[in-house]
């Protein structure tokens, strides 16, 4: 080898280096970032949420300061929010009220009064948002350095340093102190969101023909899907996701649309804790009387953050290698033992799992706490060992956007959500191919023909996956009729 090749090899060591380097400087950093998101939650409610973008037009709120993290101190606000607009920001009151200011005007430490034709103060009624106009558009906010967001001289959050509010209504705003925040003054929390637009596309990224006839189709080809092993007449998909992610939802929705009507089976609900305590396994037939489809969807409980609680890793291998009976009582403490009753000791193939879902929630993907996405992980790299196809349903996708809220068939002309399914299909390990959004039913009495499409494409990508999974496991064996397999 010539002393130049040499050469060049020593200096291509010495780049691959660099690059190495750098991308473990870029890991550390969106790691650091993605367990500050995770702790950044707001405490505006999706309802809260959605009734204020539905007076700003078709945005999003982006949390950029949370004082119970970064300071109740002008400096913090400053750092984290000048130059940045249009901006709401919201304080909370042990009292329990929710108030605060919008600007279209970005923050400053100049001193100065800033024009602003747009701003109002607000504050919610129970659910209901009452707003309060600015008077005087020439003092529409104040520059302080030495406080949080300051509007005209008549509200002013994290003011002095401290976590209170100054309050002078009349000044540049009218409003009556009792109904804006109780007299109230001492804040609990203050938050600052950056008010983003929602982009729109002038043609959806993923094409849908969202027509009846659409939707027909699909349910017959569900209906007349037979699996590609000879051993297996109907296939099992387990859904997993976090408590109120919308797994036992999904079941309802699905056996909603073969009803014909909306139905609730499952239980399903809004708790802090897994509403689903026990392993089932849901057949979906086709119609009120009609024959089972050729799927089952199994539910689980839901994965929490805390150890000990939630879905138990070990469990999860067991219902994977078909060793759960259905209705089996999960007990987060003690995963399953050989011994329990109804332990299958040698399941087929038909009794395992041929593919698992991923339930998350649209408007909990950029605050999954670090510890729950630690247990996605440790969850995917099992299934990865055992070849198992995983997909992800992205649910809640209309609270998550006003665009698809207005109407289901904008999902894919949203920017918004194809930006939700790149960072989920980043945090959890799978392509964007396999990431399908959907909208569960859930206070619906009827049927929608767009919805039902979004539920059937998910149904249907399932599918897909399993003929993936058992042409693997027949070239495998060497034989396309899989009957026993020992999975390890």
């Amino acid at each position: 080898m010539s002393w130049k090749e040499t050469g060049k090899r020593s200096n291509q060591g010495v780049q691959n280096t660099k690059v190495r380097k750098r991308q473990r400087i870029i890991h550390r950093t969106l790691h650091t970032s993605a367990v500050q998101l995770s702790t950044m939650s707001s405490m505006l409610t999706s309802s809260q949420q959605k009734t204020i973008c539905s007076q700003l037009g078709t945005v999003k709120l982006q949390l950029l300061y949370k004082a119970s993290i970064h300071g109740f101190t002008g400096k913090a606000f400053h750092k984290r929010c000048d130059t940045h607009c249009p901006t709401l920001s919201v304080g909370y009151n042990a009292a329990g009220y929710v108030f605060g200011g919008y600007t279209q005007q970005p923050f400053s430490q100049s001193g100065q009064y800033v024009h602003d034709d747009q701003a109002f103060l607000f504050t919610f009624s129970g659910e209901k948002l009452l707003k309060y106009p600015v008077t005087t558009p020439a003092n529409a906010v104040r520059m302080i350095s030495t406080s949080g967001p300051y509007f005209g001289e008549a509200l002013a959050l994290a003011n002095g340093n401290q976590a209170v509010v100054y309050s002078n209504p009349g000044s540049y705003y009218n409003f009556t102190a009792a109904e804006m925040h109780g007299n109230d003054l001492n804040l609990t929390e203050c938050e600052v969101y950056e008010v983003e637009a929602i982009p729109e596309f002038e043609k959806p990224w993923r094409p849908v023909v969202w027509e009846n006839e659409t939707r027909t189709e699909m349910m017959e080809s569900i209906k007349t899907y037979c699996p590609v092993s000879g051993s297996v007449s109907r296939v099992r998909v387990l859904l997993i996701g976090p408590v109120g992610a919308g797994k036992s939802s999904f079941f309802n929705s699905i056996n909603s649309v073969f009803r014909g009507h909306v139905s609730n089976q499952a239980i399903a609900g809004c708790s802090t804790n897994s509403v689903t305590t026990q392993f089932r396994t849901y057949s979906v037939k086709a119609g009120r009387g009609g024959k089972p489809l050729p799927i089952i969807l199994c539910d689980t409980m839901g994965l929490e953050e805390s150890t000990g609680a939630g879905l138990d890793g070990d469990d999860i291998i067991s219902i994977l290698k078909g060793h759960l009976p259905d209705t089996y009582q999960f007990n987060p403490s003690a995963p399953l033992h050989s011994e329990a009753s109804g332990y299958r000791k040698s399941p087929g193939l038909e009794d395992q799992i041929h593919c698992v879902a991923y339930v998350i929630d649209a408007c909990k993907v950029s605050i999954m706490p670090a510890k729950l996405e630690q247990k996605l992980e440790a969850i995917r790299r099992k299934l990865n060992l055992m070849g198992i196809p995983q997909l992800v349903l992205l649910t809640k996708v209309d609270e998550a956007c006003p665009l698809v809220s207005q109407d289901i068939s904008n999902i894919y002309r949203s920017g918004y959500v194809e930006e939700m399914m790149q960072e989920v299909s980043a945090r959890l390990g799978v392509p964007v191919s396999c990431v399908v959004p959907v909208k569960n039913y859930s206070k619906e009495f009827e049927l929608d023909q767009n919805c039902d499409i979004l539920l059937l494409t998910a149904v249907i990508q399932m599918l897909r996956s399993v003929d993936g999974y058992f042409e693997e496991l027949s070239d495998r064996l060497g034989s396309i009729e899989t009957k026993e397999v020992t999975m390890y």
